[in-house]
């Protein structure tokens, strides 16, 4: 395991990062138990990994919670990084075990109330003193530019956070943010997280050229786009027993992510020979495709649910893409670049307006609001969505 500065810092972080939204069990079949997630985290950091991105909501506010027991006993080699927007877990709200009230307009978004509150739950879950990344988890169109970056410095002045980050925010955003922290020397958002993978590249005409513009990281979510990247539903190799959450926007029209699936499934059959001359898993060379972007530093963050789906993607560290074979996936993912719904836009517009087709289960804007979106009245942006549920 080799160490990447992370955007326009001096944190280093692993060339890997895991993804814990798995570290749990109160998502059901999309988790891991405590035995195994203990093992997934140890065996990670076996292999060098220090880098470790949760959120306040992953597995219902568990995963902090199993995370701060896992780093414990070595706090200090940990590079943990996680997230404020959403409401807590269903049963958690604070940190403090009580139910989390849904219709109350304060307990999420990206405003400094909210950031205040969530930011010292998570503190109480993971039994610690500071986080190390703390990250926006995604745009509200309600809070000002202003009032996030400066909510965020005085955190970092407190020294309850060290730095920050920006998840699914709009480019001009993150540019204006950083813009505005530059011009009045505050601390800037050292690094985006957006989703980008092998059959989902919209992210990369804007952000691409404005990290490397601003000095910034780009940490990779859902590299694998939900499994999708390993080739198994192209190959029909779906071990009974595992949740294959892909499975009803494969086959069924009727449903949301269905024709981008398709397309999806298309560059996935044209890389599959590919794939095979190399001899690696199709996980792991999903992962090395993005490790070995050169135009900005980029960490994917990956998420599994056994310790044999880890060792799958750690073969990424074992390999290089020979520049040819580099140029060839490129080439053929191509269609990608396309926002995977064109009347949303490009990335992160069909995140913000309903989800991703890695997450097809998640819808973010319940996530984010709960159930006080129409209670909200809006002055500055009156209408920010064009997908009416």
């Amino acid at each position: 395991m080799k160490y990447q500065l992370l955007g326009r810092s001096g944190l280093r972080v692993s060339q890997l990062g895991l993804g814990c939204g798995t570290i749990g069990t109160n998502w059901g079949s999309l988790g891991a138990d405590h035995a195994e997630s203990m093992r997934i985290l140890e065996q990670f950091a076996t292999a060098g990994g220090n880098f470790l991105d949760t959120s306040n909501r992953y597995q219902e506010s568990q995963s902090e919670q199993w995370l701060g027991e896992f780093i414990a006993s070595d706090r200090d080699y940990f590079v943990v990084g996680t997230k404020y927007s959403l409401g807590d877990g269903a049963a958690d709200f604070n940190a403090r075990a009580q139910t989390t009230n849904h219709r109350d307009p304060n307990n999420r978004g990206n405003h400094r109330k909210n950031l205040r509150r969530s930011v010292e739950a998570s503190l109480r879950r993971m039994n610690i003193d500071y986080i190390d990344l703390l990250w926006v988890h995604i745009w509200d169109y309600t809070t000002p530019y202003d009032e996030i970056t400066l909510s965020i410095n005085d955190l970092i002045r407190e020294g309850k956070i060290l730095y920050a980050g920006l998840s699914s925010v709009p480019a001009w955003e993150v540019a204006r943010m950083n813009t505005y922290a530059d011009h009045h020397a505050y601390h800037p958002f050292i690094a985006v997280q957006n989703e980008w993978s092998l059959v989902e590249r919209s992210q990369e005409p804007e952000f691409v050229p404005m990290c490397r513009a601003l000095d910034m990281g780009v940490v990779a979510w859902s590299p694998l786009a939900g499994g999708l990247v390993s080739g198994k539903y192209n190959r029909g190799e779906l071990a009974p027993g595992m949740p294959h959450r892909l499975i009803p926007h494969v086959s069924d029209p009727s449903q949301f992510w269905y024709k981008t699936t398709q397309r999806n499934l298309a560059i996935m059959e044209e890389l599959l020979p590919i794939f095979d001359s190399i001899g690696e898993p199709g996980t792991a060379i999903g992962l090395r495709w993005l490790m070995q972007q050169k135009e900005v530093v980029t960490i994917p963050i990956f998420s599994v649910r056994t310790v044999e789906q880890l060792n799958e993607a750690l073969r990424s560290l074992e390999f290089e893409l020979d520049t040819t074979v580099m140029e060839k996936i490129t080439t053929i993912t191509e269609p990608a670049i396309n926002p995977p719904i064109g009347k949303y836009g490009a990335y992160p517009y069909p995140m913000l307006e309903y989800g991703s087709p890695a997450l097809p289960n998640f819808y973010s804007r319940n996530l984010l609001y709960g159930e006080t979106e129409p209670m909200i009245v809006n002055h500055r942006t009156p209408s920010p969505y064009k997908f009416k549920p």
